[in-house]
């Protein structure tokens, strides 16, 4: 039996149930999927019409496996955690506390630039393949690359500014998004240069977005988000506590900050890449993904999550990278380390 750490569930009619050790997903008498317990990291259920047993359930939260659940469409909307990984208590003080606080201006700093240099890393990245057979391209990217990175400047003066007014996160926001936004736009506008003209792609749609490209995006985004949400809860994290997102009831404000410096090279490079080398994304008469097409998009993604990248002066998979980078958080956020670096990929 193969070793699987992530089993996804998203047949309709199918039912995971627990036998002799090991997860299976059935539908009728056919077996879909099985994965050993011992192996296993995460359940996902993504589509309605699954079951699951409450030994499943119960074999999952005694030995830490989440269960994640899925829309159709890569929406995160319930995740099921055994009680004993969300108790810290002294980290989640911390981290509350921490929202009135430089602290929180700094952390949001940190972020946003791990966000931006990714997503000019990535223009470079994909650059550098069209050097010789389009060297148009292969310059407006350079020069999308460049404009991204510009705003990293504007985005240290707005740390120093709002340490100097002694402003809060509340008082800044506004002016961070705006830094972020626009350098979205010129990533986004350099995507679009290297996309195949069959995809008709509107610009950068999120939810909702009935497109094939948008809709393979927002679907990797969900699987990435399940995998982040995940890291932040081991290290004692509240996934619903941000600094950068609004509050709101049932928004996990964290998962949202926290992903943004990882969608680039986790997501936006696999989904890219996989649509420049022929991968049909299909569509069903509602213009959402079909069953196929999320199933090869998760596996591609998860595939992505455990390649290596550099990280310290070592090479670890993203997915160690993550829950390396959620302690760091933690630990900063309690005041046990200085600053907080974020993940920056190299290309």
């Amino acid at each position: 039996m193969p070793i699987i750490q992530h089993l996804i569930a998203e047949e309709f009619g199918s039912h995971i149930g627990k036998y002799q050790g090991r997860l299976k997903i059935t539908q009728a008498k056919e077996v879909l999927a099985q994965a050993p317990l011992l192996h296993l990291e995460t359940v996902t259920i993504a589509s309605s019409g699954v079951s699951i047993s409450a030994d499943a359930v119960r074999a999952c939260t005694e030995l830490g496996i989440p269960i994640h659940f899925l829309s159709g469409t890569g929406t995160p909307y319930a995740s099921l955690y055994s009680a004993g990984l969300i108790g810290t208590v002294l980290t989640r003080r911390a981290q509350l506390m921490a929202y009135n606080t430089p602290q929180a201006i700094n952390l949001a700093a940190a972020l946003a630039l791990g966000k931006l240099e990714n997503q000019a890393t990535l223009l470079k990245y994909v650059a550098k393949y069209r050097k010789e057979t389009a060297p148009a391209i292969y310059e407006e990217l350079r020069l999308l690359a460049l404009e991204v990175r510009d705003h990293l400047e504007e985005l240290d003066g707005w740390r120093q500014a709002a340490h100097y007014d002694e402003n809060i996160m509340d008082d800044v926001r506004g002016q961070l998004l705006s830094i972020e936004g626009r350098a979205a736009n010129k990533f986004w506008q350099g995507i679009g240069l290297v996309l195949p003209e069959a995809l008709h792609w509107p610009g950068r749609r999120g939810r909702g977005a009935r497109d094939p490209f948008n809709s393979a995006l927002n679907y990797g985004y969900g699987i990435l988000y399940s995998q982040i949400e995940r890291a932040l809860v081991l290290a004692g994290l509240d996934p619903y506590g941000g600094f950068i997102h609004v509050d709101r009831p049932g928004k996990p404000s964290l998962v949202l900050d926290f992903i943004e410096p990882f969608r680039s090279p986790v997501v936006d490079r696999t989904v890219l890449g996989l649509v420049n080398r022929g991968m049909a994304l299909e569509q069903d008469e509602r213009g959402l993904l079909t069953q196929p097409t999320r199933r090869q998009l998760a596996e591609k993604i998860l595939a992505r999550l455990e390649s290596s990248e550099k990280y310290e002066e070592k090479r670890y998979p993203l997915r160690v990278i993550i829950q390396q980078q959620a302690r760091r958080l933690a630990t900063f956020l309690r005041g046990e380390r200085d600053v907080f670096l974020p993940f920056v990929a190299r290309w």
